[in-house]
């Protein structure tokens, strides 16, 4: 009897570990070095102990490359880029390829440990930083709320000679600000808040909104589009981020595809119901194996 419950049991497991989707990985495969694009590039936390770069070395598979251009980031490197405390420790390290085609891909290797932002939210600040067409991957050793990961990619495209707009890698940093504060005071989760970002970027993208009211105007129909609740003042927050935007001439039109691409991932993360008919028909047949199993004992 014992042997046959295992044996429904593991059944069941089996099934429900077929129905979950892998994880999306970002390219991060040894292609050799790359002479028109360079080096993958290694950026790890200070704070980290050697016993924790190690780790975190693992994580991002800096193994799986001939050779890597590896930098440190710094509390001071915080401050420089995006007038953070230079005090802060940093742990949170990143590896970035990049890439020929224009897409940017995000994998947090270690979600457990970055409590606040999501890929989906560093995909957004990163666009609007200036960042595209590269692979990259986020790791921390420890629980870290995920912000300074954005200090080591700037840290990173400045090491290569790559000047990112210091006013568009501010604004990215208060737009992964606003998100991740929206998303923990609970009423909304941290993708509807993401893909309320995207729609208002593409909104912007297509209406070139000339003043602030009328960058105001497409915050507050986007909210309604997606019949969410906001306070006054997370609305007003919105309204003030994307009006600096709108001052900074950021062209949402070079990587609308991009944007596109974002809203696909967010969108199929909130409304996969197959995932789940397939998980609930998966433990409704266990139940009903169990049931039947039990009947035949008891008879």
């Amino acid at each position: 009897m014992k042997n046959r419950f295992i044996i429904i049991f593991t059944a069941f497991l089996m099934m429900l570990t077929a129905f979950i989707p892998g994880a999306v990985d970002a390219s991060t495969g040894d292609q050799g070095i790359n002479e028109k694009l360079g080096l993958p590039i290694v950026v790890y936390g200070e704070a980290l102990s050697d016993a924790q770069k190690s780790e975190v070395t693992d994580l991002l598979e800096v193994d799986r490359h001939e050779q890597v251009d590896e930098f440190t980031v710094t509390g001071q490197d915080i401050a420089n880029y995006i007038g953070g405390n230079p005090n802060s420790n940093m742990y949170s390290s990143v590896k970035i390829i990049h890439k020929d085609e224009e897409n940017l891909n995000i994998e947090i290797v270690t979600p457990d440990n970055i409590t606040e932002v999501t890929k989906e939210m560093y995909a957004n600040a990163l666009l609007t930083a200036g960042v595209e067409n590269a692979d990259v991957m986020v790791a921390s050793s420890v629980k870290v709320s995920g912000h300074s990961a954005l200090t080591g990619i700037y840290k990173a495209y400045d090491s290569k000679g790559v000047k990112l707009d210091e006013e568009r890698m501010k604004i990215a940093n208060e737009e992964l600000d606003v998100a991740t504060s929206i998303a923990k005071e609970g009423d909304v989760s941290e993708d509807e808040i993401s893909q309320l970002l995207t729609e208002i970027k593409k909104d912007i993208a297509e209406q070139n909104p000339a003043t602030k009211e009328e960058v105001q105007q497409i915050v507050e129909e986007q909210i309604s589009n997606m019949n969410i609740e906001l306070s006054e003042e997370d609305r007003q927050r919105l309204t003030d981020l994307f009006n600096q935007m709108r001052d900074l001439n950021i062209n949402f039109d070079e990587v609308r595809n991009q944007l596109d691409d974002l809203t696909g991932q967010i969108t199929d993360i909130i409304n996969d119901e197959g995932f789940w008919n397939k998980v609930s028909n998966s433990i409704k047949t266990f139940f009903d194996s169990l049931a039947d199993f039990f009947r035949s004992i008891l008879n």
